[in-house]
Formats: C-alpha cells, sequence, structure tokens
C-alpha cells in the first residue's frame, strides 16, 4: 500500500474517486428504519414506566394508608410485596418532589448463617443485607440512576447502629427486615420520625431470626393498633403475589 502511494505520488496523479464526500460514505446500519445517530435526543438507559397496581385488597389497604399516614407499620407473610409497595411509593414521592430522599434502614442480621467479617466501606458492608431493597429500587429506577441517586444523597444508607440521635426531616424512611428488630430497636427508629416524612416499617413476626420472644415487631404493632394516626397494616395468605406454592407452603410451614 505505501509503495503504491508513493508512486502515485511521483506520477503527481489524484484518485478522486476514493476522496469522495461523506455523504456517499453513509449507509444505513439498519435498512428500511428511520434510525439515525445524528437524532436529537442522546442514546439513554430505556425503561418501562410500570404502574403499580394493587393485586389484593391487602395491598390495596397498604397503598392507601401509605398515602394517608405519616407512619406505617406492614406486616405479612413472605411475599405479600410489602417492601416492593413501600419502595415504589417512595420513589414516587421522591420523583414528585414531596420529599427530598429515600433513607433505608435495615438490620444485620444473618438469616441463620453468619459469613464473617465483610470487607469495605459501611455501604459495601451493608450492601448484602439491603440487597432486596436494592431490586426494588432498580425496577423502579434504570440501575445508572440509582446509582447517581445514591453518590448524590438522595438514597441514603442508614444502619440502625447509627440512628440514635438522628432526627430525619423531608425523607422517606422504610425499615425492611423489622421482625429482626427488638423492642427498644424498634422503639428508637420510631422516634426518628421527623417533620414532613414519612415511614414504613415492613416485617414478618413468624419469620424472625432473633432468638424466641426477642423481636419486638408484634409487640409494638399491637401498641399501635390503638392509635388513629397510625396505621397497622396486616397481610394475609391471599395477598401472596408470589409463586402459589409460596402461600401453599406457608399453611405447613
Amino acid at each position: 500500500m505505501g509503495k503504491r502511494i508513493v508512486k502515485r505520488r511521483q506520477r503527481a496523479e489524484f484518485n478522486t474517486a476514493h476522496y469522495q464526500s461523506e455523504e456517499t460514505k453513509v449507509r444505513a446500519l439498519f435498512p428500511g428504519t428511520n434510525w439515525s445517530p445524528d437524532a436529537r435526543e442522546p442514546m439513554r438507559d430505556q425503561r418501562f414506566i410500570k404502574n403499580v397496581k394493587p393485586r389484593s385488597q391487602g395491598q390495596a389497604v397498604l397503598m392507601k394508608s401509605i398515602e394517608d399516614h405519616n407512619l406505617v407499620l406492614a406486616l405479612g407473610p413472605a411475599g405479600t410485596g410489602k417492601t416492593f409497595l413501600a419502595v415504589a411509593k417512595a420513589v414516587e414521592a421522591l420523583e414528585a418532589g414531596s420529599v427530598s430522599r429515600i433513607v433505608l434502614s435495615r438490620p444485620a442480621v444473618e438469616a441463620g448463617e453468619s459469613i464473617g467479617f465483610l470487607p469495605g466501606a459501611m455501604e459495601e458492608k451493608l450492601a448484602p443485607y439491603l440487597r432486596p431493597l436494592y431490586d426494588a429500587l432498580a425496577d423502579r429506577l434504570s440501575p445508572k440512576k440509582l446509582k447517581a441517586m445514591m453518590a448524590e444523597g438522595l438514597i441514603e444508607i442508614a444502619p440502625i447502629g447509627y440512628m440514635r440521635g438522628r432526627t430525619l426531616n423531608n425523607a422517606f424512611v422504610i425499615v425492611d427486615e423489622a421482625q429482626n428488630c427488638t423492642y427498644g430497636q424498634l422503639k428508637m427508629l420510631l422516634t426518628r420520625l421527623g417533620w414532613n416524612s414519612t415511614m414504613v416499617v415492613t416485617g414478618d413476626p413468624a419469620q424472625s431470626d432473633l432468638l424466641p420472644e426477642m423481636s419486638g415487631l408484634a409487640q409494638i404493632a399491637d401498641k399501635m393498633d390503638a392509635l388513629d394516626d397510625i396505621a397497622v397494616c396486616r397481610l394475609a395468605a391471599e395477598d401472596i403475589v408470589r409463586h402459589p406454592l409460596v402461600a401453599t407452603m406457608l399453611t405447613v410451614l
């Protein structure tokens, strides 16, 4: 190739056919479509906007309670959508500007198996425990947007051990897996509620990983039932939206 260029230069020849205009070189990447790389709208992470709708009467009551109350306790068996509905409402409130941040809190208690010390910073240590919340957030937000919101502090991870003395104003607080919290921990968490904030506490008293009688969720819920300004939603087996076998198994487990 180099020798031919040198010979062409020596003969003072100019191959005009080779140096065509850029327009003639452009070919349709997908013939028959109108897609163009020069479109005004830049490429972005696309996702389907899914409207969250209740699939049972219990879920409808829970969603209505989150809209009407600043403190909601959602108790029920696995698969009733407690965490997902709480996260969906939190994202909805954040995008609407009703709150300025989402605060996620969950007890760092293993399900009967200790995996030892975890390396990394606080967020990295808590990441395995908060994975269910991350999955629900990623379902409502694109992974790229979720990462950006966490970097900006719009979505905050708050370990229960560091919540003492805080006041959570203008926030949507989600306390997940609350059945693994003691009575004292739940009392401390519930009293963190600040102005213009909503707190949703979710858990299944029947699946506590603490020693018997240590979980304070059922006791707290029974006491909150007497208060009109606090909603206590108790979901049942008919509200389970996972595989039908989950509801069947829970009748004998």
